[in-house]
């Protein structure tokens, strides 16, 4: 009988003591017994790391020493957890509650294939358990990013593993030989399309992406009437782009994409209806220009 495959989860917290313990829980509490936790601690000061220590002294705690952004941070992880020798390396948001059973559905149809590189959680609105938030990604004729069955009410329609082409954020469990194959995180992103960038150099390497909707997960940090803040469009649109870029997206692509851009920062300056708008357009607009200056990571001021 060949031995259950190691897994570890990397979570990455920040000053979210109450939200990180609610996870380890659920994570601690699953069914699948061969699997450790490293938690990355970016510089909290609300007792996370004290109160970690104290309820599971099991988890490894790892302080770092400065902020790279959600792509950037949780490689730090990813190394280590490599170094452990896992054989599934577990991304997994400090504001995720799973399912007992999650890890076991995970595993049992990433190994069902040695091509499986990627798999990923039906993911439900914490708020709203029983709506989909995410069921897997798919991307559109022009690249735009989807989540399939997204705010959904769950009714089955998505009951079998299915193929996809990216898998949310925050909770996306990669084998080892695909990272050995394909690299970690892209730390240019910071935040924002990093995850789905990874997934499709996964893809275009020759590896399956997965997601497995008997493995339940609730993620609080996205609502169905979530408003992001204006620093998310200026990733978006930075990032959007560099993910372009680097895949080598057609000239079709890129003018479709640039011109809905540019549309909507015309429309955000001069009709009086999106005046609202106007903190957005002006970080559409900063995303665009840093993008053609090369200037990844961390959003400036």
């Amino acid at each position: 009988m060949l031995p259950e495959p190691y897994v570890v989860s990397v979570i990455l917290n920040t000053n979210r003591r109450d939200d990180t313990l609610a996870c380890l829980a659920s994570l601690l509490g699953n069914t699948y017994p061969h699997h450790d936790v490293i938690v990355l601690d970016n510089a909290s000061s609300d007792g996370s790391v004290e109160a970690i220590q104290a309820q599971y002294p099991e988890v490894q705690i790892i302080p770092l020493t400065e902020n790279l952004g959600y792509a950037g941070n949780n490689n730090v992880g990813i190394e280590l957890a490599l170094e452990k020798g896992a054989d599934w390396v577990f991304i997994l948001n400090e504001d995720t509650v799973l399912d007992a059973h999650c890890l076991e559905r995970l595993i049992e149809v990433g190994e069902q294939d040695e091509k499986i590189g990627v798999v990923g959680p039906m993911v439900y609105h914490f708020n709203e358990p029983d709506y989909i938030q995410s069921g897997g990604g798919m991307l559109g004729p022009y690249w735009e990013s989807t989540h399939l069955a997204k705010d959904e009410q769950d009714q089955g329609q998505l009951s079998e593993p299915h193929q996809v082409e990216w898998v949310s954020g925050c909770a996306i469990m990669v084998r080892h030989a695909v990272i050995e194959a394909v690299g970690m995180i892209d730390a240019c992103f910071f935040y924002y399309w990093e995850e789905t960038e990874w997934c499709l150099r996964a893809t275009r390497a020759g590896w399956k992406v997965m997601h497995v909707p008997a493995a339940r997960l609730w993620h609080k940090g996205v609502q169905r009437n979530y408003v992001p803040k204006p620093s998310l469009m200026y990733y978006n649109t930075r990032n959007r782009l560099l993910m372009l870029k680097k895949h080598h997206a057609p000239t079709k692509i890129w003018l479709h994409t640039l011109a809905d851009i540019l549309r909507t920062l015309v429309s955000w300056s001069l009709r009086p209806k999106w005046r609202d708008k106007r903190a957005y357009r002006d970080a559409m607009w900063q995303g665009l220009l840093d993008f053609m200056r090369s200037r990844w990571g961390r959003q400036p001021g």
